[in-house]
């Protein structure tokens, strides 16, 4: 297999140089997190042969199972990290080490240009690989596909490109399956040529892979430096929250400490390990627009798939591993999708993970708010998907409330007000905004609590129909809103006294036909005290919010709102104050006036007006006029 052709050259991807440029000319603090990801990719390769074997028992000729070997050489300057895995052709070592084929690539250049500890971002977005650039000045792959009888060489000094070519006989003779990495060292990395430096690494980040990881001293015998125990098998008696720990960061590639840990086996009708971690923060993708989860399935210790939709797409941040004793270990990818044994698993561990947050957020309430924080617009998505748990996700979830942070419909519902039979919630786009809504008004005067919802899966769950312990929840922004048999904080308040003398009829009249098709309706408000106007939704519409979000994706057309107005506001009795606006001059004040009422609650809203050059000449036309009055 003697080389008969000269290297070839090609460039790497605009991403990769990018990447690359900012591995070899950036220094971060954990750059040894380099041999965690070489081999937790040398792990994977042992995987995707076990795998592929089960069809096709000829891949492992030599019968050996698939292992993980370490060695460094000091004369050298160079530590390789080999495997006996799967391996790669040609086409495959340009492809996985030529281009980053993941969506959201530039916001993690980004975000890694920006970080203070890039390292960290490392594990989260899968570009382990690169990361040994941060040590090596040069690198050489030399990979065979199992099954395979050509071997190739892949080499690159981290600059725009690298080059591939066939192996040479000794290249060919010294890797008979599998990859080999060499990395030839930069100065200030000769660290990790130190045996017992790369046991101190292998024990904190690896030490649960599933393959043996052997040191091969320059002196001495190789030697196993990793457990190479199946975590999840093991008893949770023998386990210490340090194994937990160590584990949740391997399987999941993760550098935070797991804010909750579920660990059991099940067994009966099935028989499967569960170990599963809800991380502290937030991983990287969680917002991808594929929303795949990442739990791991195995059949008996061999990996299968870390697609498998193990979990509802709401719980897509958990991680970790399902390991059933009962699946075939010959399963397709297309099985996987229909397979009932599945099907009955994933019902049962989904109701096994929402009971341990709920236990959580009652006995660990400063763990669950971790969760909470990171993670809760993921889980609300469940409460508009998933019906059977509809509930149990409202009573799971957490709100900024009118009284304060943190609230459950629990709480919610142990306070309520005399005579008050729903729940209120109003949506928006922030919290402060929400405050000083003028919606909120006469619930604030009757002391009503009232949910501020500001993520914008709000908008959407909201829509269903919905109740928690039998009270409907309802929005403060969408049709008739009647408080009328809940008392008064201030018995003195008496909001229906009106001492305008406002003809109620006239003025609505004056400001539908100076408004015209720009709203559906005019109408006196029950929602308002201090404030002269505010925009909701007919009952049959979609709340304000949703309406917004809907428009701006083009989804469905805008419906035209309602303008509700205070009776007793000035402005509104000003309207009509010469009870018909008799003359030209009056006319042309009433409908400037009537213009004015919509835009503000449009601005109030989080909304521009629909002309704002006019809406600026009406405002200044109208101070000028009081400036002159005076």
């Amino acid at each position: 297999m003697t080389t008969t052709t000269a290297p070839e050259s090609q460039p790497f991807q605009a991403e990769v140089a990018e990447l690359l440029n900012l591995m070899v000319h950036s220094v971060y603090s954990e750059t040894e997190i380099f041999l965690r990801e070489l081999i937790s990719n040398a792990s994977d390769a042992c995987d995707k042969l076990r795998y592929e074997a089960i069809s096709a028992p000829e891949l492992i000729v030599d019968g050996a199972p698939p292992k993980i070997r370490i060695a460094p050489d000091k004369k050298a300057n160079t530590l390789s990290v080999v495997d006996s895995g799967i391996g790669m052709d040609r086409q495959e070592l340009i492809d996985n080490l030529g281009t980053i084929a993941r969506s959201g690539t530039k916001s993690f250049l980004s975000r890694l240009t920006e970080a203070k500890d890039g390292a960290n971002l490392i594990g989260q977005f899968g570009v382990g690989f690169y990361a040994a650039f941060m040590v090596a000045e040069r690198i050489v792959v030399t990979s065979r596909r199992a099954g395979s009888d050509q071997v190739f060489v892949w080499s690159s000094s981290g600059g725009s490109g690298f080059e591939i070519a066939q192996a040479s006989d000794d290249d060919a003779t010294r890797v008979t399956r599998g990859t080999e990495i060499v990395l030839h060292l930069k100065k200030e990395a000769s660290k990790y040529l130190e045996t017992y430096e790369i046991e101190r690494v292998v024990r904190a980040w690896s030490d649960n892979i599933q393959f043996p990881i052997e040191l091969v001293p320059e002196e001495g015998e190789p030697r196993q430096i990793n457990s190479a125990s199946a975590l999840w098998q093991r008893p949770k008696s023998e386990l210490s929250a340090e194994d937990y720990k160590q584990a949740y960061q391997q399987i999941a590639g993760a550098f935070d400490e797991p804010a909750m840990t579920l660990h059991y086996r099940a067994e009966g009708r099935q028989s499967y390990a569960v170990l599963l971690f809800a991380p502290s923060t937030k991983p990287f993708d969680l917002f991808d627009q594929a929303r795949k989860g990442k739990v791991k399935l195995y059949v008996r210790r061999v990996f299968i798939a870390d697609d498998a939709d193990l979990l509802p797409a709401y719980l897509r941040f958990i991680r970790g591993v399902i390991d059933s004793e009962d699946l075939p270990l010959n399963i397709s990818r297309e099985m996987l999708q229909n397979n009932p044994q599945l099907a009955q698993i994933r019902k049962a561990v989904t109701g096994r993970v929402i009971s341990e947050l709920e236990s959580l957020g009652e006995k660990e309430p400063e763990a669950f708010t971790k969760i909470w924080d990171a993670f809760g617009p993921v889980i609300k998505e469940g409460i508009w998907e998933d019906f059977e748990r509809r509930e149990k996700l409202l009573g799971l979830s957490r709100f900024t409330t009118t009284k304060g942070e943190k609230r459950s419909l629990k709480q919610y519902v142990d306070d309520l007000k005399p005579n008050q039979t729903d729940i209120y919630y109003l949506t928006g786009d922030s919290i402060e905004r929400l405050k000083s809504n003028p919606k909120l008004e006469s619930a604030t005067a009757r002391g009503i609590e009232v949910l501020l919802l500001t993520d914008p899966v709000d908008a959407f769950w909201t829509s269903a129909p919905l109740d928690f312990g039998g009270k409907p929840l309802k929005s403060l922004s969408q049709g008739d809103i009647d408080f009328a048999l809940i008392p008064l904080l201030d018995d003195k308040a008496d909001e229906k006294k009106d001492d305008s003398g406002t003809d109620e009829a006239t003025t609505i009249a004056l400001i539908k036909d100076a408004l015209g098709e720009r709203v559906s309706d005019v109408r006196a408000s029950q929602r308002l005290t201090s404030s002269a106007s505010c925009l909701v939704a007919g009952g049959d519409a979609h709340d304000r919010m949703l309406e917004r979000l809907l428009a701006m994706q083009n989804k469905a057309p805008a419906t035209k709102p309602i303008l509700e107005i205070n009776m007793r506001h000035p402005l509104v009795a000003a309207i009509a104050g010469d009870k018909g606006a008799a003359n030209d001059l009056s006319k042309d004040l009433s409908k400037d006036l009537s213009f004015l009422l919509l835009e503000q609650a449009q601005i109030l809203d989080g909304e521009l007006p629909e002309d704002p050059a006019a809406f600026a000449g009406r405002l200044n036309q109208l101070v000028l006029r009081g400036i002159a009055k005076g």
